[in-house]
């Protein structure tokens, strides 16, 4: 047995050792995380995932600049662990949990030990507590004691039998896949546990709790399969919301929409236009990059008043969708685009790019990248005196807590914050309750959407894989529209939300806030 290193990116305060306990539990509403609702921050591994498959069916454009580094494989882990959401809610049906275990399989053999190579794991009972703690230094992420080998290994084998046995009319579980030992997966794991809490408090669906398997892909696309080998394999899993990023999301979607048990997968966030139509199987309730791009390049040219443009982009499904979107757009309205630029997360500086494009008379510079690669542009960019007008994509969000860096860079969004919308409203505040000091993101609310949806989609058709999928698929046609915090979502034949709209956000004073129309 070995321990996994801790998810990096969410922070937590110290907590004590990690018990076991079976209890009722009192309802109540969604507050803020008690002193006692932690997530451990380390890990523990039984098995190795199998080798990664090859993704070979996955369409790409251009070649990979560069292959991945002795390093970069090395964080190609599964990090999957399965929070169980109780505490502050009854399970439909009384207090059943205080039972003495009992398998109800025939042979009294577990299942569910390894499937497809990555393990889940249940954490202490009770919500978890995602809020940051104070900031005290470069590295706030405090490892947690599970009290040596014995606690672990006790703690393991209660995961496996949990984990292995269902009973008829026990919890609906949804899986929850994302890079969650990164800041950018933080608002999607806070909003899914809000969003399952106040479906749980109001006594599930059709009298279920839902429970929400929690599985980390890292961002990457060879670990996303992976981890959708091992939830494609769980019979438990009814349904996945995930993956967060393009790349992870395309990869993955062939696992869950192949085989004899297909089953839905519904990314927040995943953006890049060759996701669709992948499976019929695959939805996202967010715009795709064919409304992001053409987005960006209309207010370019109608509100900045730019006509030569520079872009640099990550050489990813994402960062080339976004690029290739605002280039056609930016052209057709008269623009030209002087130059396009590619990085990889290696790359050390964009300073040649950058003196060149001053050069060459651009006079705005879209960034169709991820955060870090947006941060070193934004410090070269001022290290060179350039103080061009700066537009990026959705992958940006949470770089406005740059301060005075990213101070009136412009962002395409599917959500803002602030948006005018009473459930919208009502969702912030809950989120701010349950979160101090926390405002969700477009990602957090987009999972916040799809945890509900499911939860209808469950309620009118049962909690079959194939129900699920079929109810799915008549939203916005043979059954009404879903009416969401990030806006109406209507599924069209490619699982996508093409009427969804995209608004363009503004960074003052470390929030991102809506870009008022010139």
């Amino acid at each position: 047995m070995r321990i996994e290193k801790r998810a990096a990116a969410l922070e937590y305060r110290e907590q004590a050792a990690v018990r076991l306990v079976e209890c009722p539990f009192q309802p109540g509403a969604v507050g803020s995380p008690s002193e006692g609702q932690r997530l451990p921050g380390d890990l523990v591994q039984v098995r190795r995932g199998p080798s990664p498959l090859e993704t070979a069916g996955v369409r790409r454009r251009e070649q990979r600049l560069e292959g991945l580094d002795e390093a970069a494989q090395a964080r190609q882990r599964i990090h999957a662990s399965q929070p169980t959401l109780r505490g502050s809610f009854d399970q439909p049906g009384g207090a059943a949990d205080s039972r003495r275990p009992t398998c109800p399989h025939r042979s009294g053999k577990q299942r569910g030990k390894s499937r497809g190579g990555a393990t889940t794991l249940r954490f202490v009972p009770g919500q978890l507590n995602l809020a940051p703690r104070p900031a005290d230094g470069a590295h706030p992420v405090v490892s947690t004691a599970f009290g040596g080998l014995l606690r672990r290994s006790l703690l393991v084998g209660a995961a496996l039998w949990l984990g292995g046995c269902s009973r008829p009319g026990g919890p609906i579980v949804i899986a929850l896949a994302g890079p969650f030992s990164q800041p950018r997966g933080a608002s999607m794991l806070r909003a899914a546990q809000l969003a399952v809490n106040q479906v749980n408090a109001h006594r599930g669906v059709q009298g279920r709790r839902l429970e929400l398997r929690v599985a980390d892909d890292s961002g990457n696309e060879d670990t996303a399969v992976r981890v959708a080998e091992t939830l494609y394999a769980d019979p438990a899993v009814v349904a996945v919301i995930g993956h967060l990023s393009s790349g992870p999301s395309i990869a993955a979607a062939r696992v869950y929409g192949g085989g004899a048990t297909p089953v839905v997968m519904i990314s927040p966030s995943a953006s890049s236009p060759d996701l669709s139509g992948v499976s019929p199987f695959v939805f996202r309730v967010c715009p795709s990059d064919l409304q992001h791009g053409p987005r960006l390049a209309h207010f370019a040219w109608q509100s900045l008043g730019a006509r030569h443009a520079g872009i640099i982009y990550i050489n990813s499904d994402y960062g080339r969708g976004v690029r290739g979107t605002f280039a056609a757009e930016f052209a057709r309205l008269g623009g030209t685009v002087v130059e396009a630029d590619p990085y990889v997360a290696t790359t050390p500086s964009l300073e040649p790019y950058l003196a060149r494009m001053r050069r060459e008379g651009v006079d705005l510079l879209l960034l169709a990248s991820e955060r870090p690669g947006a941060e070193l542009a934004l410090r070269e960019m001022q290290l060179l005196g350039i103080s061009w007008p700066v537009l990026g994509g959705d992958a940006l969000t949470g770089i406005e807590a740059d301060g005075a860096l990213v101070e009136g860079l412009r962002i395409s969004s599917a959500y803002l914050p602030d948006r005018r919308d009473e459930r919208n409203a009502a969702f912030v505040a809950d989120y701010a309750r349950a979160y101090p000091g926390e405002r969700p993101d477009h990602r957090g609310a987009a999972t916040y959407d799809a945890v509900f949806l499911l939860a209808r989609a469950i309620g009118e058709g049962g909690a079959s894989r194939r129900a699920i999928r079929a109810r799915l698929a008549e939203v916005g046609h043979a059954k009404a529209a879903f009416e969401g915090v990030t806006g109406v979502i209507a599924f069209d034949a490619n699982g996508d939300v093409a009427a969804k709209t995209v608004v363009i956000g503004v960074a003052r004073g470390g929030r991102l806030v809506t870009q008022a129309e010139q």
